[in-house]
């Protein structure tokens, strides 16, 4: 199934089950620039849960916007657990829904480093029950991260819904070079254990 089709299928899904359960959904974008929330309002009635969204790109609209701290951000960079679970609780506070979508990442050809290699993305869902965030490095061109983390964060989103659905796979394996998504806990770090200061603080630039 193509990018787009994977995308409207996702976001088709949402739309039912926050209509029937009169939940609300907000966005909080950086490397997809805005493919998550585009997705959600791609058919109408999308209004009557979707609240709306913020594409921070820059560190300092994720600061004043979304309400980041700027020691995270000074800590850990941009492209990291910690700011993307922010991103979604800073989101999800100021337009006051019920669930919030996080993205940050490194989309590439540039940016990236030896810590944070491009393709890097981290995604995170909030609701009154927490913040779950996953960690996934996409192996695409630039237009097929940013499809990718757009596609892996309404599967989270869908996850969060309706557990097991999203693994059911709306995706498939149509993500190329895909490596396997993994959970990233409170405090925890990349490799899945506790976080050590080495491990994720390099700043990344270049969304």
């Amino acid at each position: 199934m193509a990018s787009d089709e994977v995308l409207h299928t996702l976001g088709e899904r949402i739309q039912a089950l926050c209509l029937a359960r009169r939940l609300t959904l907000a966005t909080a974008e950086s490397c997809t620039g805005g493919l998550v929330a585009d997705a959600l309002t791609d058919r109408p009635g999308s209004s009557g849960y979707f609240r709306g969204g913020v594409v921070a790109y820059a560190d300092d609209i994720k600061r004043d916007v979304l309400d980041v701290p700027a020691e995270l951000l000074a800590a850990h960079g941009a492209v990291s657990a910690q700011v993307a679970r922010a991103m979604a609780s800073g989101v999800r506070a100021s337009f006051g829904t019920d669930l919030a979508v996080a993205v940050t990442g490194i989309a590439g050809p540039d940016g990236g480093s030896e810590s944070k290699p491009v393709g890097l993305t981290y995604l995170a869902v909030a609701d009154d029950r927490g913040v779950d965030v996953r960690r996934v490095v996409w192996a695409g061109d630039r237009a097929a991260n940013k499809r990718s983390s757009a596609v892996g964060a309404l599967e989270l989103v869908l996850g969060r819904l309706e557990p097991g659905a999203a693994d059911s796979g709306a995706g498939g394996g149509e993500r190329a070079g895909e490596a396997a998504g993994e959970a990233v806990g409170e405090g925890a770090s990349e490799a899945g254990g506790q976080l050590h200061p080495a491990d994720d603080e390099t700043t990344a630039q270049g969304e």
